[in-house]
């Protein structure tokens, strides 16, 4: 098993667009066997390639490991791998209060869509079409945006009334 180490803001991989993955190979497993491991070892419900100091599209999404998936209603498909996806049609703008591995100390409520169908390649390299909402969506949105070199941070409409830190939101 590959734990890897969660790259940090304001480390430059996760504000570079990532290259697609062209051949699926032993290279590309690797990286999803990776992504898979560390996932399971952190407390986030996704991870992408940038994150783990790799710059190529991919990510692995379960919003299942988060308990409090299911008071916040939407799809859940388990474990999902994605390569090269690309959100093709999105509904329902919202603004929900997110975090991420990457930027541990904050949170923040962006605008994602309540529902998206989002078009990748499996771990196989065969294309798949996906549709998500509520929870999952919001996942399947963040990581995507990882892989284009965007932080929840860039989606911010205010610093001072959409911002948080962590700890300001435990007492």
């Amino acid at each position: 098993m590959a734990v890897r180490h969660i790259r940090l803001f304001p480390d430059f991989v996760l504000q570079t667009p990532c290259r697609p993955i062209v051949r699926i190979g032993p290279k590309t497993s690797d990286l999803l066997r990776d992504l898979k491991h560390t996932l399971q070892a952190s407390h986030g419900v996704g991870l992408a390639a940038p994150q783990i100091g790799i710059s190529l599209q991919a990510a692995v999404i379960n919003v299942a490991k988060d308990p409090r998936k299911r008071f916040l209603g939407g799809s859940n498909h388990g474990l999902a791998v994605v390569i090269n996806p690309q959100i093709v049609e999105a509904r329902g703008l919202e603004r929900p209060r997110e975090g991420c591995l990457s930027v541990p100390d904050l949170l923040a409520n962006v605008r994602r869509y309540a529902w998206v169908r989002v078009r990748a390649l499996n771990a196989e390299g065969r294309q798949w079409i996906l549709e998500v909402e509520g929870f999952e969506a919001l996942a399947f949105q963040h990581e995507i945006d990882h892989l284009q070199g965007r932080l929840f941070l860039d989606r911010v409409a205010n610093l001072s009334t959409d911002l948080y830190r962590r700890q300001d939101l435990q007492r």
